[in-house]
């Protein structure tokens, strides 16, 4: 598994349960994944969290993450990293 270290980007979360990812998958909130434009599909990403240190392996398997971020985490993993209300 490769995984890649994302440094000083702004992420958010998003939850469209039972919608399908433009992987093909059906979205489920609580698994650890994320959607980005900058990545492929099946990548593997570090998150680290830089206000608290707490980190996160996503799985890369939707397109977006719109409006100067890089990364739209799942709510079930922006929630091992921060406070869903700070997302």
């Amino acid at each position: 598994m490769n995984l890649f270290l994302l440094i000083s980007w702004l992420a958010t979360w998003y939850s469209l349960d039972g919608n399908y990812t433009s992987s093909g998958e059906v979205f489920d909130s609580n698994k650890m994944t994320c959607a980005s434009n900058h990545y492929k599909a099946g990548t593997m990403l570090e998150v680290t969290n830089i206000a608290n240190g707490k980190s996160v392996v996503v799985k890369v398997n939707d397109t977006g993450a719109f409006k100067g971020r890089k990364l739209d985490l799942s709510k079930g993993a922006f929630s091992k990293i921060a406070n869903l209300k700070s997302g």
